[in-house]
């Protein structure tokens, strides 16, 4: 099963923006994250109808950040790109009347629905802007994803 990786995606596009002096283009986000424009644009098209980014079409246009990266957690990206499941673990459905199975299904639901639970917790205490201090651990030379 192939794993949703959007909420890392956006992060690093995020914070990315934030050290841009303009907007960056679908293009050009689409090139960083090996994607097409059309996915890069449904995406964030998420992220603006939350208020984070803002989009400006045509020539000089692109996506900006609308808010500070304090003011934005990781819970909160997590829920503008909609609903996906934390954890990729599935119950089996293959014998629904089998005791066993239905024991099964009912321990592996309720420690992922606990461990779901204190995920999004954390997620609501980390800001954007304390992810991107781990950037200045970089050379001032180095050039980023969305660099020029």
């Amino acid at each position: 099963m192939r794993k949703d990786s959007r909420l890392s995606r956006m992060l690093h596009v995020l914070i990315h923006m934030d050290q841009l002096d303009a907007p960056a283009t679908s293009d050009k986000i689409a090139s960083m994250l090996n994607t097409n424009p059309v996915v890069v644009r449904r995406t964030m098209a998420g992220l603006r109808d939350k208020g984070y980014v803002t989009s400006v079409k045509g020539h000089g246009g692109g996506w900006s950040l609308e808010i500070a990266l304090s003011k934005i957690t990781l819970f909160d990206i997590h829920d503008a790109l909609g609903d996906s499941s934390v954890f990729t673990i599935g119950l089996s459905d293959e014998h629904t009347s089998c005791p066993i199975e239905i024991a099964v299904n009912k321990a592996i639901s309720g420690a992922l629905i606990e461990a779901e639970a204190l995920l999004l917790a954390r997620f609501k205490d980390v800001t954007l802007d304390v992810l991107a201090l781990g950037f200045t651990d970089y050379p001032p030379n180095m050039k980023t994803s969305l660099g020029e």
